[in-house]
């Protein structure tokens, strides 16, 4: 399913990356650089407003595997025990939550599109989650590539690279070894799904500027529609 065919007035854009790799600065950045040219921007935070069955992530997570609640900081760090916990029956249980999880998607964009924004921004999408599972399995490959085919195409698809050690320090809660294996796994999506743009670690004001400007490059309203505030879509 392609949501770019579909409703050329809004345009969808989402962040993808590891925890800590700065994606609420940036999506803060491009939504504030969006409004100062008087347009409608909406941002969708996946795990409050698309993911589903939250019970059972809770009990997985705190109350069978003990992991600690809350986000992470400098100041105060956590242990988290959900999407780092490798096992053939939470392999079967993930499985399960993303299937779900992209049919709400699917919904999800229906609605705000529906709401006629002019952008809608994506705080992670399902790419977040298929990076949890083992992308080396050829069965795991074939589910992603089913949840891709299942699920809209934003119009474009930031994965924020980081360093481990760096997301780490900004946003302690999972191990490092994890964390590693876990970018390795987003930028093997990347390459296995293809559209996604992969911007490179650095500086948060290099990365914002490469941002707005890539965007820039990409969407932009017609001269001759900004009445009807009809975005001019480059296709991928």
């Amino acid at each position: 399913m392609d949501a770019r065919g579909e409703h050329m007035r809004t345009v969808m854009v989402s962040f993808s990356g590891v925890d800590g790799a700065g994606k609420s600065t940036q999506i803060e950045s491009l939504a504030t650089h969006v409004r100062q040219d008087g347009r409608r921007v909406h941002v969708v935070r996946f795990w409050d407003d698309v993911a589903r069955l939250k019970g059972i992530r809770e009990a997985s997570g705190h109350k069978i595997f003990k992991g600690d609640k809350g986000v992470g900081s400098p100041a105060a760090p956590i242990h988290r025990r959900d999407k780092n916990v490798r096992s053939a029956g939470m392999t079967w249980v993930r499985l399960f939550l993303y299937l779900v999880d992209a049919v709400s998607l699917r919904f999800k964009v229906r609605e705000v599109l529906a709401a006629g924004y002019d952008l809608v921004i994506f705080d992670r999408y399902c790419y977040d989650e298929l990076a949890n599972l083992n992308l080396q399995n050829p069965l795991i490959r074939a589910y992603a590539r089913a949840i891709m085919w299942l699920v809209p195409w934003p119009h474009i698809s930031y994965l924020l690279d980081a360093d481990p050690v760096q997301a780490c320090a900004r946003k302690p809660e999972y191990p490092l070894e994890f964390v590693r294996c876990n970018r390795e796994a987003y930028l093997r999506l990347a390459t296995m799904v293809g559209g996604i743009t992969v911007l490179k670690a650095g500086p948060v004001h290099d990365v914002e500027s490469e941002v707005i400007a890539h965007a820039a490059s990409k969407l932009s309203f017609e001269a001759a529609n900004h009445a009807h505030g009809t975005w001019a879509v480059e296709r991928r």
